[in-house]
């Protein structure tokens, strides 16, 4: 957040040290549910054209009364492109802010401040219950259900560590009413059951609920999301640095729940909870986009806030004493078999001393360029970005609109800094140097941290059994036999608010692109209302690198705009791309071709922004880096390898069922293969084995021959988007850019023969591998974890095959009809479903999953369930409006384009796409079911990422690694 200047100069200073502009850092939320939905009935034409949205909003005055609200304040903020209007609720006091842009992606968020006492995680299972049923729609898991009843483009909650955040957005106006109506109904009106608490928070249950011989253990979705979320040892370390860096209120606790706390919640807490803390009167409304405002506040008023009245409610925190003395405190965490051996770790340390004139006027104007490059730039979730932007500071009583106000924050900051060139060493002083609420914390990895954590969780759980009467277990086993039965009962789901297949547009917007060159190089560019930025691509095939270099091409991504070029070294050079660009980045890409299984385009994506003003320099950035990078310095290299390294196996914990997937495609197709050598579990352990390399020289000669493969403007192409008025200089300076490079080049490589070069509207360079054969495969990775990754992928057909949108809403119709209540309900698992990629794969998955063999029946029951075809015309239905949703999310202006650049498919082919989609029939679900998802039909993998079991020792089909 930027609240004011002095929060300014920390938050420059945090920049300048770390040469990176951090995302959110003052809280770390816990991610949960992901839904979207609608309503059925009424409708209202909301969007006004006649004026634009900000225009409108400027109308507004303060004292002003709307639908029971008094407009505090109206404001234009010309540096976002909105006007800003303040208001508050007369009854109840409730806070609202509404931001008035001309972006149809509109969104709703209300927050409340929550602040436990105890790390029992009552507002994160609380977060998950209101969500399970409310007075209005009483139905059980509402939200997940309307994941399929809806064309919104997010719909989530979030529980942070001092409050918890509801927020939607769609691009449909009967839609956002639809939501509207659910969320208000969910948050103030909740059913908040026994059963949806014992099912997302925690309950003892027999193992087998069928069977109460079996042993009682303990379940629940909130008890593993949070079991797995401590299994990443960055997670488990800021934790523990933000509860004893505040010890005396609601940061010394988890708030979204310890593991061996959250048994202790009682069903009367989570009510009670919910009761002084999710009223009016405790919450802060946000509303985004081009929807009037009026019909916002009539809705709020009418369906919520007219049944409360105004209360204290308390829920203030207070300051935290200062500290007289620094002090210090250590953890324990697991040992990561996957990062870097930490010994050689400790050796990288590095410490920043801050002389009087430390501060260099380049530096600090690189930082502030960063700024208005993130005004400027446009984002698809630009609304979301603003409510969490906002949502820490507003929590806490700060003014929302002076947040918005970002250039006024650094026209005063600059003014500071004129009239006191030491003013930022001063803050360093104040906040730094001469602060003694100052806390050391150093973690270490423990052997038997693991072995420890589960000892402890035993003894819980036996502390709860030994108080347990014969009545008591009767009574759990009956309770557990009827949530199962009424996790299995068919849902009437007609009370919720539903959208149509006919509410979908019947055809895309064309997205019209030149196609040119550039000394000889394919060129597309796209005029676009970027703002004033103009946003660059290059694809450059790897289809001439030998194979054994392949393993290292992320790493050289990683490392070649990180080094240094030109007469610049790397630290020179990261000042001038924060000076001079919004960004500079290369990463992987592997393309599955949209017509063939096993063929596929294999390159690397440069891409970079800028400024129209600063397009010449953008370019020479890029010429350094074409043809003389820097790369013998070992000792920078060694820094961004470890930190590579550490970042892959940081990852898994968040990411692993991704990795599951990932790993499950690489026997099945050739893109597959090489995308696991990319991005899988493969690249996880080759960084590991690099990063321990006691001599880099073995990498330091591999990193210039690819080099010499990749950036080859003769296997390239081009893209441009940027205004129309900056066309003419874009391609100007491209054509200078190739030019350069082409003049440094010494030969030119040629092509290998098993290489099919096509055209569609762009040029692509397809690599067909003929010696790759499809074949089966069980792959086990034990992690340090409490939890299980699970994937099973399946290869059927590419996008264009009149198959693929079958299987696509098959995909979608059997996680919410079936894999969703096996996995996630039944299972206690955070989250689980089927995806139809675009490779050609149909992958099932599940995530932080307490089960290993339930699951991987919960796969093939879902197959024979859709062979069954005991689904009515509405689930289908359901499913057309949730794929499409996906399919029609919003694309940003920079971003225009880009689809048909990378894969070659075209406004025509995805306009086929859409109409196939909208043609499958029940018949077509039941026979994609039957020819391509049954054993033996077709070619299968299976990966899991998970802690060691039996079951997959005994079993020799699989590989364990």
């Amino acid at each position: 957040m930027i609240r004011s200047i002095n929060t300014l100069a920390i938050h420059l200073f945090h920049c300048y040290i770390q040469n990176k502009w951090p995302q959110s850092c003052n809280n770390f939320p816990v991610k949960c549910f992901g839904f979207p939905s609608s309503f059925r009935g009424q409708t209202y034409t909301w969007r006004l054209k006649s004026t634009s949205a900000t225009e409108r909003a400027l109308h507004y005055q303060p004292g002003q009364k709307i639908h029971g609200f008094t407009v505090q304040e109206v404001v234009a903020v010309p540096d976002l492109f909105l006007t800003a209007v303040k208001l508050s609720h007369d009854k109840t006091g409730a806070q609202y802010l509404h931001a008035a842009r001309e972006d149809s992606n509109n969104l709703f968020s209300v927050q409340f401040r929550t602040t436990p006492m105890d790390s029992t995680g009552v507002p994160h299972i609380l977060e998950h219950t209101v969500l399970c049923g409310s007075e209005k729609y009483p139905c059980r898991d509402p939200f997940f259900k309307m994941l399929n009843r809806s064309l919104s483009t997010f719909m989530n909650a979030f529980t942070a560590s001092d409050y918890t955040m509801y927020p939607f957005s769609t691009q449909n106006t009967k839609d956002f009413q639809n939501l509207l109506s659910v969320y208000l109904d969910a948050v103030f009106f909740p059913c908040l059951r026994e059963q949806d608490f014992w099912q997302e928070g925690w309950r003892l249950e027999n193992e087998n609920p069928t069977d109460p011989s079996s042993r009682l253990v303990f379940k629940g979705v909130v008890f593993n999301e949070m079991k797995g979320a401590f299994s990443d040892n960055e997670r488990l370390y800021a934790q523990h640095l933000q509860n004893k860096l505040y010890p005396d209120h609601t940061y010394s606790v988890v708030s979204g729940g310890e593991p061996l706390d959250i048994p202790d919640l009682t069903w009367d807490q989570l009510k009670n909870f919910h009761a002084t803390h999710y009223h009016p009167s405790n919450a802060r409304f946000f509303t985004y986009g081009d929807l009037p405002l009026e019909e916002h506040l009539r809705q709020i008023e009418e369906e919520a806030l007219s049944r409360f009245d105004r209360i204290n409610p308390n829920t203030e925190v207070p300051p935290q004493p200062q500290w007289s003395s620094p002090r210090e405190d250590h953890v324990t965490c697991s040992p990561d078999a996957l990062a870097p051996d930490q010994s050689k770790q400790n050796t990288l340390c590095m410490s920043y001393l801050l002389g009087e004139n430390g501060f260099e006027e380049e530096r600090i104007e690189a930082i502030l360029h960063k700024i208005e490059i993130q005004m400027k730039h446009q984002s698809t979730n630009f609304g979301l970005s603003l409510a969490s932007y906002i949502a820490s500071p507003w929590n806490h009583d700060g003014d929302p609109v002076e947040l918005l106000q970002i250039s006024d924050c650094v026209s005063k900051f600059r003014k500071a800094l004129r009239e006191n060139p030491h003013f930022l060493q001063d803050k360093v002083q104040n906040y730094f140097k001469e602060n003694t609420h100052r806390l050391t914390l150093s973690m270490s990895p423990d052997e038997t941290y693991l072995d420890k954590q589960a000892k402890a969780e035993e003894e819980k759980l036996q502390k709860k059994i030994q108080a347990l009467t014969d009545s008591d277990r009767k009574d759990i086993y009956e309770k557990g036999l009827e949530l199962l039965s009424a996790q299995s009962k068919p849902q009437d789901a007609s009370c919720l608010p539903a959208l149509k297949v006919s509410d979908i547009e019947p055809t895309i917007a064309i997205t019209p692109v030149h196609l040119s060159s550039a000394g000889g190089v394919p060129v597309q560019y796209c005029e676009q209302p970027t703002n004033g930025l103009v946003y660059f691509r290059a694809m450059c095939s790897l289809n001439t690198l030998p194979e054994e270099l392949k393993p290292y091409v992320p790493l050289f991504c990683s490392v070649i705009t990180k080094m240094g070029a030109g007469s610049l070294d790397y630290r020179q050079q990261a000042q001038q791309m924060e000076l001079r660009t919004g960004g500079v980045s290369v990463s992987t890409q592997v393309i599955p071709d949209s017509t063939h299984m096993d063929m596929y385009e294999q390159g690397i994506l440069l891409s970079s922004s800028c400024l129209d003003r600063n397009l010449p320099h953008m370019f020479e950035l890029w010429t350094d880096i074409f043809s003389s990078p820097h790369f013998d310095d070992e000792e920078r290299l060694r820094v961004l390898v470890m930190m590579s390294a550490q970042e892959l196996a940081n990852g898994i914990s968040y990411s692993g069922h991704m990795y599951a997937m990932t790993r499950t495609g690489r026997h099945l197709t050739p893109a597959g293969d090489l995308q696991e050598t990319f991005t899988g579990m493969d690249q996880v352990k080759f960084m590991k084995r690099i990063a321990e390399m006691t001599d880099l020289i073995h990498v330091i000669r591999i990193l210039p021959r690819i080099k010499k493969h990749l950036l080859n403007p003769d296997n390239m192409r081009c893209a441009i988007n940027t205004t129309p008025q900056k066309m003419c200089d874009a391609e100007g300076q491209l054509e200078s850019f190739i030019k350069d490079v082409c003049g440094n080049r010494k030969e030119r490589k040629p092509v290998r023969p098993n290489i099919i070069k096509v055209s569609f509207n762009v040029q692509l360079w397809l690599y067909s591998n003929s010696n790759f054969l499809p074949c089966q495969m069980k792959t086990f990775f034990p992690m340090p974890f409490p939890v299980n990754f699970i994937s099973e992928s399946i290869r059927t057909v590419p996008f264009s095959h009149e198959d693929f949108a079958s299987l696509s809403i098959l995909a979608r119709m059997m996680t919410a009809k079936f894999l969703h209540g096996e996995i996630r309900e039944k299972g206690g698992a955070y989250g689980g479903g089927a995806r139809m990629g675009g490779g050609g794969l149909f992958s099932f998955y599940s995530y932080r999953d307490p089960n290993l063999v339930q699951t991987l029946s919960a796969f093939r029951g879902g197959v024979d369930w859709a062979k069954l075809g005991q689904f009515t015309q509405q689930d289908i239905d359901e499913a057309k409006l949730s794929v499409f949703s996906a399919v029609d999310s919003p694309i940003a202006p920079s971003d225009k384009g880009l689809g048909q650049f990378l894969s070659g498919i075209t406004d025509e082919m995805k306009q086929g796409h859409r109409q196939r989609l909208f043609s499958v029939t029940h018949r077509n679900l039941v026979d994609v079911a039957e020819r391509y998802l049954s054993v033996g039909q077709s070619t299968r993998g299976v990966a899991v990422l998970g802690p060691e079991t039996d079951t997959i020792k005994k079993d020799p089909s699989w590989i364990v690694k």
